[in-house]
């Protein structure tokens, strides 16, 4: 009976060790909480610019921003985006140390090329939609790619990503549809999605 117990052990072992070398199990939920946490500050901001600089108003529903102000929208976008990713590495390496793991391995290597490829494809694509005149859109594909991203990401880290994953891109295409509230549905699904998925994670896998 002992040996027994000693050999599933050494499989345990051998199952944790081949995980590791393909999945990034290190995400922290307080990433995903932290970044919701800006992205719906973000929001909250890049409406206020919006609204003040009369590019959009939920009257109208309609987005009227000139050349010249493009790239401040650019600019806060680029912010909010570097912000959020600061406070998600912060969070993950801080747990990944804790747990005695490396953070620079094969499968963290992976798990970024796969998320790379689809979100640098949607940043190209919203400015070719800002500078053909279709900035409403913008909205909508931003969170389109990144659910694509997470279900592209989902092969090489935690299997829960792939839903939320899912959940944005639903998001993004009803979003599409009423266009007049893109920045809603911006802050639900950066913001909302990411604290909600993060708060989950973290009671499931760190509490």
């Amino acid at each position: 009976m002992e040996d027994y117990r000693d050999h599933l052990k050494d499989i345990a072992e051998i199952r944790n060790l081949m995980e590791d070398s393909t999945r990034f199990a290190s995400l922290s939920g307080l990433s995903g909480v932290g970044a919701g946490v800006v992205a719906l500050i973000g929001a909250a901001g890049t409406y206020q610019f919006l609204y003040k600089e009369g590019i959009y108003s939920f009257t109208q529903k309609r987005y009227m921003a000139t050349t010249d102000q493009i790239p401040t929208l650019v600019g806060i976008a680029l912010l909010i985006l570097v912000c959020a990713l600061a406070v998600a590495i912060f969070f993950t390496i801080r747990r990944t140390r804790r747990e005695g793991k490396k953070i620079f391995t094969r499968a963290t290597s992976r798990l970024a090329l796969n998320m790379m490829i689809p979100m640098a494809a949607g940043a190209v694509f919203c400015v070719e939609l800002a500078y053909w005149g279709k900035p409403g859109l913008v909205a909508p594909a931003t969170l389109i790619f990144y659910g694509m991203a997470l279900l592209n990401a989902g092969k090489y880290t935690l299997r829960e990503i792939r839903y939320l994953g899912i959940m944005e891109i639903v998001l993004g295409l009803l979003a599409g549809i009423w266009v007049g509230y893109g920045i809603i549905f911006w802050a639900v699904g950066f913001g909302v999605l990411h604290i909600a998925y993060g708060t989950m994670m973290y009671l499931k896998y760190e509490r």
